[in-house]
């Protein structure tokens, strides 16, 4: 018998959490470096006339309040609506600014943040040129992809998973399950692949590859169609371990080329660049580009560790005391008012609780920079008192979040984008944060820690007898350090170490 297709009707409940205004201007700002701050600051004051400067010390009267003013606005809305009755708008009005209540005036006390003695004290800028961060060029690039949102957050994600070098050493699966286990999405590694090859048509050629190898063919598929493109993606592609080994003449007897042919092709390779992500000038800790911290942490001879959080150029704010004024005028005199003066006094409204939201969004950002600081100060101590990189500890952007009770996202933006200038050099803040590597044991070890013994041990070996993978694994675990053939295989390769035979001097 056929079957019948019934068509049924059902209720789901889903809930939804949607970022208010004010939450979102304050992950807007959270986000932001020190100098995109300072310039956001600039343009807020150029744009609303309610928020002003502090000039000097006696600028004390219009503190503005830390809560957030949640009055009746059904009047705002019945206002704009098109009515014929002159009577319906001036009730509309008037209900607009019966909203404007004592909380307006209720002043907020200063937030001092930082442990140092002198919190605004004048901090000199490392000045090396571009102003522009590599994470800033990528995103501006990003700016003019059409991406659904999910595609956004999962190319924000790889740029920010980039070594220093502008190469993309995570494995995709490794990326996907840390979308799925930190930002709670969940994608396959076929999905992270096609988001990573939009990102890989970004300036510069070669941003976001996996390999040398693929860095290099990036960068040619740019070059103009023609035989020489040709000799240098067969070269790339077909005999790139004889390119690794620079055996020119097996390249040339292979691909028939005359002397003069094979010096063009070599000299045309010669031009690609291998780090890519330099010439973004970003490296960690040593950076070619300006950098103004956001956070500077000094250690004293007894190993105590304080920070401060570098104010740069930003000014005090306060609302402007002539539109206070205008406002709390409305409180005596609303019913001697016309028309045209309660429209004027709306629109004062309006401007001043913008400049309330602004400035209590600053004074967030600083709050949530502080507490996040302090908690990654205290996980890597060690680091910061002696400056050594073995010393950092196993830490995710998990172990920070549940330390300070923010969220991961949270977490995740303060920690892009941000520098912590240090007795021991100037570093981005997610050089701090290391994955662990779990022995069979149950031992937990930081990954950069035995990498960085791994790179010792490579380079204590003789030129002549290069250990193989399996010798370095023997060695190491001889050494405290129990990791797999495979695993360490995977460290000499992001390394950018090659095989024993390769090292072979």
């Amino acid at each position: 018998m056929p079957q019948k297709l019934i068509q049924t009707q059902t209720q789901q409940q889903v809930q939804q959490q949607r970022l208010s205004q004010q939450q979102m201007l304050q992950v807007k700002l959270l986000e932001m470096p020190l100098a995109e701050l300072e310039e956001n600051i600039l343009t807020e004051l150029d744009d609303n006339p309610a928020l002003e400067e502090k000039r000097d010390d006696f600028d004390t009267a219009d503190n503005i309040s830390g809560e957030e003013n949640d009055g009746n606005r059904d009047g705002d809305e019945e206002l704009y609506e098109e009515k014929s009755e002159r009577e319906e708008r001036e009730e509309a009005l008037d209900n607009a600014l019966e909203s404007l209540g004592s909380d307006d005036e209720l002043p907020a006390p200063d937030i001092h943040i930082g442990s140092a003695a002198n919190p605004d004290a004048d901090y000199e800028e490392i000045v090396w040129g571009d102003t522009t961060s590599f994470y800033d060029k990528l995103k501006e690039q990003m700016g003019m992809l059409e991406l659904t949102e999910e595609q956004h957050d999962v190319m924000e994600y790889i740029i920010g998973s980039l070594d220093n070098d502008g190469l993309l050493r995570k494995d995709l699966d490794d990326i996907a399950d840390e979308l799925a286990i930190y930002h709670n999405i969940d994608v396959s590694a076929e999905y992270i692949h096609d988001v990573l090859r939009r990102l890989q048509t970004f300036d510069p050629a070669g941003i976001g590859a996996r390999s040398l190898q693929e860095c290099l063919l990036l960068q040619i598929e740019r070059r103009p169609d023609g035989r020489l493109r040709d000799l240098m993606q067969e070269v790339i592609t077909d005999h790139f371990e004889e390119f690794t080994k620079k055996h020119w003449d097996k390249i040339s007897a292979a691909l028939q080329l005359t002397d003069e042919q094979a010096a063009i092709v070599q000299q045309e390779l010669r031009k690609l660049n291998p780090k890519p992500g330099a010439a973004l000038g970003e490296t960690l800790g040593r950076n070619t580009q300006q950098i103004t911290p956001d956070f500077v942490v000094d250690t004293d001879e007894e190993g105590s560790v304080t920070f401060t959080i570098n104010r740069g150029r930003i000014p005090e704010l306060k609302v402007s005391p002539s539109f206070n004024e205008m406002v709390n005028t409305y409180k005596t005199h609303r019913h001697q008012m016309n028309r045209q003066e309660k429209e004027a006094l709306l629109y004062a409204k309006e401007k001043v609780e913008k400049a309330q939201g602004y400035i209590e969004a600053v004074k967030q950002r600083r709050r949530t920079l502080y507490v996040t600081m302090k908690a990654i100060i205290q996980w890597q101590k060690k680091f910061f008192q002696d400056g050594d990189e073995a010393d950092l500890r196993p830490m995710i952007l998990k172990d920070i979040a549940e330390k300070t009770g923010l969220d991961i996202s949270t977490i995740s933006r303060v920690s892009n984008v941000k520098y912590a200038q240090t007795r021991w050099g100037t570093f981005p803040l997610r050089f701090f944060f290391t994955d662990s590597y779990v022995t069979k044991d149950g031992e937990e070890m930081s990954t950069r820690k035995i990498k960085l013994a791994l790179k010792e041990l490579i380079g204590q070996e003789e030129a002549r007898k290069p250990l193989s993978d399996d010798a370095l694994a023997a060695e190491m675990k001889r050494r405290g350090y129990p990791i797999a053939r495979r695993t360490v295989a995977k460290y000499r390769e992001q390394l950018g170490i090659p095989v024993a035979r390769l090292r072979k001097g």
